[in-house]
Order: C-alpha cells, then sequence, then structure tokens
C-alpha cells in the first residue's frame, strides 16, 4: 500500500472516530437548554421540591402546608367543576375595571405633569399626600363614602394602582433626552410633533414600568378588598376556606392568584416588545 492510501485511510479512520456520537449532542444541547432555565428559575425549582419533599415526609404538617400534588389537584378539581369559575370572572372583572381606569387617568395626566411644570408643581404635593396614605387604610371611608357594593371595591383598587401608573408616566416624561428634542426643533418640529414623536415614544418603556407595577397592585388590593363585604371572588375564596379550615383550598386559590398575576405581567411585557422593539424589558 502506498504512502498516499495509508494517510487517506488514516484520515478516514480519524474522522469516523472524531465524529460526536448523537448521545453526546444531545446531552450538550440538553445541557445548554436547561443552564439559563436553572439559572433563572432555580430557585423556584428548589422551593417548590423543598415543599413538596418536607409536606409529604412529615417535615412539616401538612395539615398545615399541604403538599404541591395535593393543592394543584385542589385547583384543578375547583375549576373543571365550575366552582372557582364565577370567582375568578368576578374578580377579573374588578380588577380590570380598576386598571383600566387608572390607566385611563394616570397616563394622561401623567404626560401633562411631565411637561406643564405649572401643572405639576400644583398637583404634586397633593398626590405625593395622598400617595403616602394607604389605600387599606382609606377602605373604611370608601365604604362609608360608596357603600358595601362593587363600587368602593373597584375604587380601593383604583386608588392604589392609579399612583404606579402615575409617577412612572411622569418620570418617564422628565428622562427624555433633552438633545432628542433640541433635534426635532432644529428640523422644524413643532410642540405636537415633538409629544407625538420624541416624548411620547421615548416615555413609553417607563410607563410600562408602572403598568406591570400597577397590575400586581391590583391583584393585591382585590385579595383585601373581597375579603370585607363579599360573597364572591377569590379573595373571599381564600378567606372562606381559611374560616372552614380548607387548607388546601386556600392554597389553590392563593397559588390562582400567583397563575393570574404571572399571566397578566406576561401579557404586558409581549405588548411592550411589540410597541418598544428598540428596548427589550426584562421579565
Amino acid at each position: 500500500m502506498s504512502y498516499e492510501n495509508v494517510n487517506s485511510t488514516l484520515g478516514a479512520d480519524f474522522r469516523l472516530t472524531a465524529r460526536p456520537r448523537p448521545v453526546l449532542v444531545l446531552a450538550a444541547r440538553l445541557k445548554a437548554g436547561l443552564s439559563p432555565f436553572l439559572a433563572r428559575y432555580g430557585l423556584v425549582v428548589g422551593f417548590l421540591a423543598l415543599w413538596q419533599i418536607s409536606a409529604t415526609r412529615g417535615w412539616v404538617n401538612p395539615a398545615v402546608f399541604p403538599p404541591l400534588d395535593v393543592i394543584v389537584s385542589v385547583l384543578w378539581g375547583s375549576i373543571s367543576s365550575g366552582a372557582l369559575v364565577d370567582d375568578i370572572a368576578i374578580s377579573l372583572q374588578r380588577a380590570g375595571i380598576a386598571f383600566a381606569a387608572a390607566v385611563a387617568v394616570g397616563i394622561p395626566l401623567g404626560l401633562v405633569m411631565g411637561q406643564a411644570r405649572a401643572v405639576e408643581q400644583a398637583l404634586d404635593p397633593l398626590f405625593q399626600f395622598f400617595r403616602q396614605t394607604s389605600a387599606l387604610a382609606l377602605y373604611p371611608v370608601f365604604i362609608l363614602l360608596l357603600g358595601l357594593g362593587e363600587t368602593s371595591k373597584v375604587f380601593v383598587i383604583f386608588w392604589a394602582t392609579l399612583f404606579p401608573i402615575l409617577l412612572s408616566t411622569i418620570g418617564g416624561v422628565k428622562e427624555v433626552d433633552t438633545k432628542l428634542i433640541e433635534m426635532a426643533r432644529t428640523y422644524g418640529a413643532g410642540r405636537l410633533a415633538i409629544f407625538r414623536r420624541v416624548v411620547l415614544p421615548a416615555s413609553v418603556p417607563a410607563i410600562f414600568v408602572g403598568l406591570r407595577l400597577s397590575a400586581t397592585t391590583a391583584l393585591l388590593l382585590l385579595i383585601a378588598a373581597e375579603m370585607i363585604g363579599a360573597n364572591k371572588g377569590i379573595g373571599f375564596q381564600v378567606m372562606n376556606a381559611q374560616y372552614n379550615f380548607q387548607i388546601p383550598l386556600m392554597f389553590a386559590a392563593i397559588l390562582l392568584l400567583a397563575l393570574l398575576g404571572l399571566a397578566a405581567n406576561a401579557a404586558l411585557v409581549l405588548l411592550q416588545r411589540k410597541l418598544c422593539r428598540w428596548a427589550q424589558p426584562a421579565v
């Protein structure tokens, strides 16, 4: 056999032995896919695993902290049987109306206060005073004025969700780069054009920060609002299950609220990504 034949044979054998095996390739791909997931959600997975193991092995009292599989089973059974469907609909209606009203009032008012210094100086002390007053502390006042019906529940959620949207909008307007405004003026843009083309787009990321904070606040205040004078809603189910010592149902309702909050946050992040392609938000 000539030298060239031997060399080509050895090269072919080397390429065959150096070719990665399918199992190794699959393992490398799984590792590459799991690494970002574990880096972000590793602590959450560990916490849930510890809860499940602690409850099943008796490290904690399962009557107080039921296993996660029991909680998920109760949640699925309550939703599939329709027991929680009406409560979910009523709670989403209350939080949705309050959140929409806060958006309708907070964003336009924040845009005006961010640009008109005289309006900000007149209204900011009043808003700062009310912002420091807890919405839950004012809830009895709202009940006295508006009654125990839906109006007081929606209004207390609106009150708590208004200020994050308002303050983030004002901050977003004030943080617009002045060089962009000066450049627009140099090209002959008027005040309305500068607002539409420069100020408003540049303020959108900050506005969405307030929207995400307000969405979470709406769900938090929803629980407190539904625990007083309500006979329907997820918050009512949490309190009712606690009174009747239905601990798995109580945790199931709490888990449902957490999932609704995650869904609302994900929806707002997706909307922000579509509107602000130049500024990708952190989930």
